[in-house]
């Protein structure tokens, strides 16, 4: 009778473990769907992204980073973006250029921007392309084409100032797709994809 009685209460306890185990299990979170300016200026309302280390590319905006071109020069230390009711605010610290080399480690002056309007057009169903176009104060004007990794985790931009480039929109391939983009006439062989961790 006692084993009998012992067999029946381990049995109720293993039961109710295994019944246990299902209800503290966490619900798999919904990804945001990323397919549309009014999804993805919502997705990134409120988020910090940041460029720094290997994730600044060889050639932001289309331009070496080691030429020296005065205010307009491209070596990065890191940059910053934060999002805010559809705008962008820039704040980047470069780096300096010695001997035709950019050091990432030697910062100058911070620089901050901040858009007044953002474009966003043609995004895939999965956000992992789309065109962009940004405009800042002073007629500064960046285009071409994002996208998110399938985590929504870092948002990769290769963008261009305004009609240096062509074949930098999705339609003609994905962000980074070799052999697409032209600067003037030329195929442009450098790397332009800016890679932004999203805080």
């Amino acid at each position: 009778m006692k084993k009998k009685l012992l067999s029946a209460v381990m049995l109720c306890t293993l039961g109710l473990v295994g019944c246990g185990g299902d209800d503290d299990k966490d619900p798999t979170p919904i990804k945001p769907k990323l397919n549309s300016s009014a999804n993805i200026l919502a997705f990134l309302d409120g988020k910090t992204m940041v460029m720094k280390g290997d994730n600044i590319p060889s050639h932001p905006n289309g331009y070496s980073e080691d030429i020296d071109f005065g205010a307009s020069s491209q070596c990065y230390q890191q940059v910053t973006m934060s999002v805010a009711a559809g705008n962008f605010k820039v704040d980047s610290i470069p780096g300096t250029i010695t001997n035709a080399v950019c050091n990432h480690d030697q910062a100058k002056n911070p620089l901050s921007f901040t858009s007044t309007t953002v474009l966003i057009e043609n995004a895939t169903e999965d956000g992992s392309c789309f065109d962009v176009t940004f405009t800042f104060p002073g007629g500064l004007v960046q285009e071409g084409r994002g996208g998110f990794s399938a985590d929504q985790k870092t948002l990769r931009l290769e963008i261009f100032f305004k009609n240096q480039a062509t074949g930098m929109r999705c339609a003609s391939g994905a962000v980074g797709a070799a052999n697409t983009v032209k600067m003037g006439d030329k195929p442009f062989t450098g790397n332009a994809v800016q890679v932004y961790a999203i805080q």
